[in-house]
Parts: C-alpha cells; sequence; structure tokens
C-alpha cells in the first residue's frame, strides 16, 4: 500500500474550510490472486500495471500538492491510460477539477471512483464535500454518513467536521452540534473544529459552552482574527468586559486591517 497523502489549502473561517476537508487516500489494493494458472499471466501483467500507474499517480499527487493542477491532470490521464479502473486516480482528479471550479467534472470523476470502489471513505467524504459547497445538504449528508459505516477509515474526525459545517450551513444547528462535538472528541487539537464547534454554540446561545472552546482556541499560538472576533463576541454576551477588552486589544494590535478589526469599531456584535 502506498502512504496517504493529504492536500490542505485555507483558514479557520467557517465558511473557507475545503482545506481540512479536501483530502484523499493515494492506495494500493493488493491484486486478486487468482489459482488457476491461466489466469496467472494476466494476474501478473495487471499488477505490474497498477505499480507503473501508482508510482505515475505518486507523481501527480506531487504536483497538486504544490498547486500545477494542469500537470497533475496530465500525469492523471498517463495513470488512467495505464490502470482506467484504479478509482484513486478518479477521486484525485476530482480534488483537482474542485480546485479548478469544475463541480460537474469533480462529481463525475467522483462518482466513478465511488463505483470501481464503493467503500472508499476517502472519496465518499470528497464527494460530500463537494455536494455541501453546491448547497445539497441531504444529498452531502448521506456521503458523509456512508463514510462513516466504514469501520477501517481512518478520517473520521474530519468527515464529522465536514457534516457539522454542512447542517450548519443548513441551518441544522443541533445536528451540527453533536457531528463537531463528535469530531472534537476524535480530535481535540484540530483549531478547525473547536472554532466551528464554538461557533455553533454561540448560534444557539450557549454562551458559557462557546466560552471554552473559543478560549481555548484564543490561548493558543493558532488564534487568528476569526477566532479573537467570536471570543470577542462571546465575551460581550457573557458580560466579560475585561476579557473583552483583552481580545480587542490584540485583534486592534495584530490585525488592524482586518474585517473584523472593522467590525468591532463599529460594536456591530450582531452582524
Amino acid at each position: 500500500m502506498a502512504a496517504a497523502s493529504r492536500f490542505t489549502a485555507g483558514g479557520l473561517a467557517a465558511v473557507a474550510l475545503a482545506g481540512v476537508l479536501g483530502t484523499v487516500l493515494v492506495g494500493c489494493a493488493a491484486p486478486n490472486q487468482q489459482a488457476s494458472a491461466d489466469l496467472a499471466a494476466p494476474t501478473i501483467e495487471e499488477s505490474e500495471a497498477r505499480k507503473r500507474a501508482r508510482i505515475r499517480l505518486e507523481l501527480a499527487s506531487s504536483y497538486f500538492e504544490e498547486g500545477k493542477t494542469e500537470i497533475a491532470l496530465e500525469e492523471l490521464k498517463q495513470v488512467l491510460a495505464i490502470d482506467p479502473n484504479y478509482s484513486d486516480a478518479y477521486n484525485l482528479r476530482g480534488l483537482i477539477f474542485m480546485r479548478l471550479g469544475d463541480a460537474r467534472q469533480a462529481e463525475d470523476s467522483f462518482r466513478r471512483a465511488i463505483v470501481l470502489n464503493p467503500r472508499d471513505s476517502e472519496t465518499l467524504h470528497n464527494f460530500g464535500w463537494l455536494q455541501c459547497q453546491q448547497g445539497r445538504y441531504p444529498e452531502a449528508e448521506a456521503q458523509f454518513h456512508q463514510a462513516l459505516t466504514n469501520p477501517l477509515y481512518g478520517g473520521r474526525s474530519k468527515t464529522f467536521l465536514a457534516m457539522g459545517v454542512c447542517q450548519a450551513r443548513a441551518g441544522q444547528f443541533e445536528a451540527a452540534e453533536r457531528s463537531l462535538a463528535r469530531s472534537y472528541e476524535l480530535d481535540a487539537a484540530n483549531p478547525v473544529t473547536g472554532y466551528n464547534l464554538a461557533r455553533v454554540l454561540y448560534q444557539r446561545g450557549e454562551y458559557p459552552r462557546a466560552q471554552f472552546y473559543i478560549r481555548r482556541l484564543n490561548n493558543s499560538e493558532l488564534a487568528n482574527a476569526e477566532t479573537l472576533w467570536l471570543g470577542i463576541k462571546v465575551e460581550n454576551r457573557m458580560n466579560d468586559m475585561a476579557a473583552m477588552n483583552q481580545l480587542s486589544e490584540q485583534l486592534r494590535k495584530r490585525y488592524p486591517q482586518s474585517r473584523e478589526r472593522s467590525s468591532l469599531d463599529r460594536k456591530a456584535f450582531d452582524e
């Protein structure tokens, strides 16, 4: 099996999370062993073809990580010419088309990958995130749930995170809280999960609980303009003026040109 490769791009903002959510597992399933001597030669040929395809897929993955999407697509054409049934290649192709903004071809790629490997949780996750970005929330949630049914899936925390973000976008804040809390249980160190869980709790009026999560994040080196602003709004609701003023000073000093600084100056706490 090849090693898993993760592709990230994005920040902590609630609507800019494709970075932690869009991932692809670059791997190779072991070829089926055939007992019949008549099938021995095709099995060897398929194994060698998959090996060559995997090497080129790793190269395509490297180009994708470097942002060289057109070169990555050219490499993927070679991969699929060698092994047209390589589901991981279609998964990566779907991510590339997502980055290029071509939702139609991204969906086609993910669907092909799922036909070839219906239990590939990485592809199901990625397809669900594509549907979430398109506002197809029930379909996205179905993909995420399907991804989570695989007991061997190692990316459960990111899928619960993606599902929670999509549920929040759909206005399903109670469900979003459950999904994000589960993601937090699995990976409490993920700042994106902490931010979004605090944000959903704030939207639900659960200010003391929101305070717990956002304070933890703002007390770390991962705080940024978005997290500080959410912290300010939470402390305002909690009537903790000392904490609010401390966060406000940080926001003004560290991010003087930010949108959040502008909102703070206008006291636009409810926007």
